[in-house]
């Protein structure tokens, strides 16, 4: 009689090895039936950027600090507040001053429907250690949002 490769000394067939199942959730949640807090946070912020008064004032900071020129809100904006851009970006008042280059960043933009299709806006800007501030109004019409006024708090 011969034995075979699979049979151990015994005789018996040795037990096939089944491979582990992964686990059924990752291993870092905690609670399998909410998203992570990080996830919730990002959520959050997506849907943040996608409101007119955050989008305008972060395409503005853009603009008012140099990192992008003045045409890039040509369609968005009226030709008085057009022109308004165009005097004012040369100067890049957003643009922090003295020794700290930290890239400018929008903390907080936030607007008031005051009739159907028109909002006013504001917007805190960070600017290296100071806050500054933005104010500007925005008004639907052709399919888009477009900026129909703009002040800017001018310290030196």
């Amino acid at each position: 009689m011969t034995t075979s490769v699979s049979e151990s000394a015994s005789g018996r067939q040795p037990r096939r090895r089944t491979p582990r199942s992964a686990p059924s959730r990752p291993p870092t949640r905690r609670d399998s039936r909410r998203p992570a807090e990080s996830a919730l946070r990002a959520a959050a912020h997506r849907a943040r950027e996608r409101q007119p008064p955050y989008w305008f004032a972060r395409r503005l900071l853009l603009v008012l600090s140099g990192q992008c020129p003045v045409h890039t809100l040509l369609g968005y904006a009226t030709d008085e507040t057009y022109e308004r851009l165009g005097a004012l970006a040369p100067s890049a008042p957003l643009r922090p001053r003295g020794t700290d280059r930290t890239a400018p960043a929008v903390l907080e933009a936030r607007g008031t429907q005051i009739r159907p299709g028109v909002i006013e806006a504001f917007a805190r800007i960070a600017t290296g250690h100071r806050q500054r501030a933005m104010a500007f109004r925005l008004e639907h019409g052709h399919n888009r949002w477009r900026c129909t006024a703009l002040e800017l708090d001018l310290a030196p």
